[in-house]
């Protein structure tokens, strides 16, 4: 007899250093446990072109219920954004009444929850564990060449007046330097702004199959086509974003990141390249606990 697939629960990754917060909810989504049938029964959390939206609006719920995100039945207000990879932060009170642009959320209102969507680029939640402040943004390699982490430290200052020694941070899965491949343009874009940029970069000589078996073809040829093979250049987005909320004043002990690529690891998460665009989105979210209601006893007459 045929046996049933095995229906995976749905699983949300969690910082451990954060989840140590009791005020706090947060999660990083990842692709099990869904109803998105066009990814494979994925927890889709993007409206995307392949996917529809009711099995989108479907999996988001169910996201925010394992969250913990739900008031009497009823999720909390998502606040998403249409992120541009740019480097701008909104600060939100309220949930807005019309979708924002920007790639970073922050806010000090408790019981609406904060997002944002990726599907390679890392996500990174800051908790300002004193003023009970929390942020969330969208760092892929333009956003973080214009330094969003490191600004976002300073928005929570200006806006919430968090001081950067009270922030705990966590970087969520995205694409690590094992599989990150960049062009040399990007290289150099990092090289003029960051000092430390060559710790960024690693280099791997291209393999030729052919060359490799008949070297001696290849000893005096320099005709098109047999020059020396390009490099290979891969970024670390990870210890990019780590550097920058060092530089900003961030304890290098409250900062964790998590161990898993995108790409590698498409069993569990999303990839944008490992699988050709097309493909779901993970949601980084973060939120504020509302305070307790207050009981009153009622006095016997």
């Amino acid at each position: 007899m045929p046996t049933r697939s095995r229906v995976k629960p749905l699983t949300i990754l969690q910082s451990e250093s954060l989840a140590r917060i009791l005020w706090l909810l947060h999660g990083f989504s990842t692709r099990l446990g869904g109803s998105s049938k066009i990814y494979g029964a994925a927890l889709n959390l993007g409206f995307t072109k392949q996917d529809s939206r009711l099995a989108v609006e479907r999996n988001r719920r169910a996201f925010l219920k394992k969250l913990g995100a739900i008031e009497n039945g009823r999720p909390w207000s998502l606040v998403t954004l249409r992120q541009i990879h740019s480097d701008i932060i909104q600060c939100v009170g309220d949930v807005p009444e019309k979708i924002l642009a920007g790639d970073g959320l922050i806010t000090r209102t408790p019981g609406i929850v904060l997002a944002v969507l990726t599907a390679d680029c890392l996500p990174v939640i800051l908790v300002d564990t004193k003023r009970r402040a929390v942020g969330v943004f969208h760092a892929g390699w333009r956003g973080t060449l214009k330094r969003i982490v490191e600004k976002a430290v300073g928005e929570m200052r200006r806006c919430l007046g968090t001081q950067a020694r009270d922030i705990k941070a966590a970087i969520g899965s995205g694409i690590h330097g094992c599989c990150y491949e960049v062009g040399a343009e990007v290289r150099q874009q990092f090289e003029s702004q960051f000092e430390y940029a060559a710790e960024l970069f690693r280099e791997v000589k291209e393999s030729d199959p052919i060359r490799e078996k008949y070297p001696l073809l290849f000893l005096s040829a320099r005709a098109p086509g047999h020059s020396e093979l390009p490099k290979k250049i891969f970024l670390d987005l990870v210890e990019a974003n780590r550097q920058q909320l060092i530089a900003a004043g961030v304890s290098a002990k409250n900062i964790s990141a998590s161990p898993l690529c995108t790409a590698c690891r498409t069993d569990l998460l999303f990839s944008h390249r490992a699988e050709r665009g097309i493909t779901g989105r993970l949601m980084a979210a973060v939120a504020i606990r509302p305070p307790a209601a207050k009981t009153t006893r009622r006095r016997r007459s």
